[in-house]
């Protein structure tokens, strides 16, 4: 059975291999291009004690060489091993008997190659790790950097890594290559404290590199290039210590495959792919998911220099360029920042200093004249950052020069002063221009290079102090007498895809309110169901066997008299004989046609790697078209489903739109808590659901459709 591993490592247990005092470098050599003679070099700086092991030789470069590390002067922490792969597992089985805290692997040829027999040789180290309680790195892999005692345990050609600054950022990278090229930053004033690199992770991984930085002092934030775990859960472990520690943690995700969406029956199915999937679960446990992995670095060192939370949530503008604040104002709105006019005696106090060409509004563009004049542009910046309806200064940097240079630190002083924050938007093709490496070393100013990514930046930022700011979120449980029948009937359902009268007969035990509706036999039956109900009805097959109505052809809308029940009956029992002619049908459904409304669609899917995740769409049976849908995972609380429909594109459909009745919000986010409670409790029994539509007007909230997919066992 393969061993799967649930918890993380504890800094305790990782501080020898990622702290060392003493590391032995096994396969030191005097080859050139050999990476035991690379990873010499690169440790020629480092302040703990190191040792070349290599039986061939008894000195290098002048120091003593030790034929094992069973015969070192002292028992290491950290083990490097550049040896080939034929001679690994004898190393590290040398290593444990010799009590070295950890080890470091980077021979390749193992699991990456797909073949057994290598495949077995990495199990082999796994399992030397598990029963030694010796940590290890790899195989595989590029190594670690610890810049606070300059050990670069590497065999790249590393550019050098400072002692880290009071907000440096810790790199996690699965790709060796991505990582040490983020730490790169340094040549342009980033800090930088770690770079840890996992390849194949027979032990050690992404998740305990994680958890290793939550406690560490000379990391301020964590920037992860992440592609794919086998037990994703315990990077979400590793977050959720993070977010207790308030330790913000940035992730680009690779590999965004839609995997889910292949196999699924149900528009939910189709909207909730994996890469919807690892955000959602991010975003619950409070980690920043950047989309593109050229803002990962930027987009950490802004963490690990803004206050945990803004002080407001409005942005100021200040810029020399009236094209670039436009820009600005764009990008604002774009990801949902505010940008509120100054108070009037902020206002005053720019109109005082700016020409009558420029602008005193927000974005502020106070024009070139502040070339002839600087320190208009410091009374200009002081009275936005000192207007309490700012949390964050924004000002594009559009030309590259000694003179633009010193802005950003008057920026950076004046952030300190009110205890907020200042972005500069390099937009200047000199990348590496002067005021460059002095803006990113600065205390509490973060340089972008792209508008989109510092507005993305702010807007996470306020997320990120409003989920703070709200607590702890507990959905309540459900009664004990609502669980049990709720799964009496689904397990009367006995395998078989639950159709819609089920479905709502479920989803009303939860408190989900649904439309009313008759089983009807015949077109007499369908008649007399219709009369009682009230005209106008809808009509349509039910049957297990059919789980897409509208795309069978086996629904009618809007019949107000007998005759049209009649025709109608007729119709979609012929069509879904076409449609599935071994299909069971149960019979043929009438309700009330529900007044027209704004349509969602509610759903979930049991995923494999995160459990059940509650979706919400616009758009009816357009939602797939649209694509405008929201994910989380279930169950959420009636807060969280509120902030699922803020996020959707057209939430201003519910808000009320073109003489529209403004939809209940509240109640429509209860609704869907109550929806995801359900796919909560039945996490071992449904696969997939449907609520679709959802018709929502004021406050009349109506379940019209339904679909469950069971887990087939």
């Amino acid at each position: 059975m393969e061993y799967r591993r649930t918890g993380v490592y504890s800094r305790e247990q990782l501080t020898r291999l990622l702290h060392p005092q003493s590391i032995a470098v096994v396969g030191a050599s005097t080859r050139a291009g050999a990476f035991g003679k690379t990873v010499l070099a690169n440790m020629a700086h480092y302040t703990g004690r190191s040792y070349p092991v290599n039986p061939r030789y008894t000195e290098i470069e002048g120091k003593q060489c030790y034929p094992s590390v069973s015969e070192l002067p002292e028992v290491v922490d950290c083990a490097v091993i550049c040896a080939p792969r034929e001679g690994v597992e004898d190393i590290v089985n040398d290593c444990v008997k010799a009590g070295v805290g950890g080890a470091i692997i980077f021979a390749s040829g193992y699991s990456e190659t797909g073949k057994e027999d290598r495949i077995a040789q990495q199990e082999r180290l796994a399992a030397i790790a598990r029963e030694s309680g010796m940590r290890i790195v790899g195989p595989n892999c590029i190594g670690v950097v610890n810049a606070s005692l300059d050990a670069r345990i590497t065999f790249m050609d590393i550019t050098p890594i400072p002692q880290p600054a009071a907000k440096a950022v810790g790199v996690i990278s699965q790709s060796g290559a991505l990582g040490m090229a983020l730490a790169q930053g340094v040549v342009r004033g980033l800090s930088v404290s770690h770079v840890m690199t996992s390849g194949n992770s027979c032990d050690v991984d992404m998740a305990d590199y994680v958890n290793y930085l939550v406690d560490d002092p000379t990391c301020a934030s964590i920037a992860c290039v992440f592609e794919g775990m086998s037990t994703p859960e315990r990077l979400l472990l590793a977050a959720e210590n993070a977010w207790k520690a308030d330790k913000p943690l940035v992730i680009f995700k690779m590999a965004t495959g839609e995997y889910g969406a292949q196999a699924a029956m149900s528009h939910t199915g189709s909207l909730a792919g994996s890469h919807e999937s690892y955000r959602a679960v991010f975003r619950k446990a409070g980690a920043v998911v950047v989309d593109d992995f050229e803002t990962l670095m930027e987009t950490a060192a802004f963490f690990g220099k803004a206050p945990s939370a803004p002080k407001a949530p409005g942005a100021a503008v200040i810029a020399a360029s009236g094209g670039a604040a436009i820009m600005c104002a764009d990008r604002a709105e774009q990801n949902g920042v505010p940008m509120p006019q100054p108070a009037p005696e902020v206002k005053a106090i720019l109109e005082s200093r700016i020409p009558e060409f420029g602008s005193s509004r927000n974005p502020c563009d106070v024009t070139a004249a502040v070339l002839g004049d600087p320190e208009s542009l410091q009374d200009c910046a002081n009275a936005l950052l000192g207007d309490p309806q700012y949390g964050v200064l924004v000002s594009p940097m559009t030309y590259g020069s000694a003179a633009s240079a010193k802005r950003p630190l008057v920026y950076n002083d004046l952030a300190i002063k009110y205890g907020k924050m200042a972005c500069a938007v390099w937009q200047t093709e000199w990348q590496d221009g002067p005021g460059v490496v002095e803006a990113n070393g600065s205390e509490r100013i973060a340089l972008f290079r792209s508008m989109n990514a510092c507005f993305s930046a702010i807007a996470a930022w306020q997320w990120r102090g409003e989920k703070r700011a709200a607590g702890p979120q507990v959905v309540a449980p459900t009664d004990s007498a609502t669980l049990a029948q709720a799964r009496a009937m689904l397990a009367a359902a006995k395998g078989e895809t639950v159709t819609e009268r089920e479905v709502k007969a479920l989803l009303s035990l939860y408190g989900v309110p649904v439309v009313g509706e008759k089983l009807t036999q015949s077109a007499d039956e369908a008649v007399a169901a219709a009369e009682a109900l009230g005209y106008p009805v809808v009509m349509k097959v039910e049957s297990p066997d059919i789980p897409h109505k509208t795309e069978a052809g086996v629904i009618r809308l809007n019949l107000r008299d007998a005759a049209a029940v009649r025709e109608a009956y007729a119709a979609v029992m012929a069509n879904a004989g076409k449609a599935a002619p071994a299909a069971h049908i149960n019979g043929v459904l009438v309700q009330p046609m529900v007044p027209q409304g704004v349509e969602l669609v509610v759903g979930a899917r049991n995923d494999a790697l995160f459990g059940p995740l509650i979706v919400v769409g616009l758009g009816g049976v357009l939602v797939e078209v649209l694509k405008d849908s929201a994910i989380a995972p279930a169950p959420v609380t009636a807060h969280d489903a509120e902030a699922m429909l803020r996020r959707l594109k057209g939430v201003k459909l519910l808000e009320g739109f073109r003489g529209m009745a403004a939809v209940d919000i509240g109640k429509l986010s209860q609704v869907i808590s109550d929806i995801s409670r359900f796919v909560a409790d039945h996490r071992d029994s449904v696969a997939e659901l449907d609520v679709n539509p959802l018709i929502c007007a004021g406050d009349r909230i109506t379940a019209v459709d339904g679909l469950i997919v069971p887990i087939r066992k």
